[in-house]
């Protein structure tokens, strides 16, 4: 079994697009958190079995990954 970290953000036309910051290209969307969270496993899934066909390894690192949020001030453009 293997971890990977996800970015869930919102999308402007409505659900959720997430990605697998580890995996370069590895996106995908849904309607719900949910649904979004079980596209990326699939996605994932789909990603590791096409670099094992390929003989590529996975890329190091992406089970010590990290997300923190921070937050600064930001001036609105006059």
């Amino acid at each position: 079994m293997a971890r990977f970290l996800v970015y869930l953000e919102p999308a402007e036309e409505g659900g959720y697009i997430v990605s697998a910051p580890a995996l370069p290209g590895c996106v995908t969307q849904g309607e719900t958190k949910e649904e979004a969270l079980a596209m990326i496993k699939d996605a994932i899934e789909g990603y590791i079995a096409s670099l094992r066909k390929h003989g590529d390894p996975l890329p190091s690192g992406y089970e010590a990954g990290e997300f923190e949020v921070v937050e600064v001030e930001v001036e609105s453009a006059k």
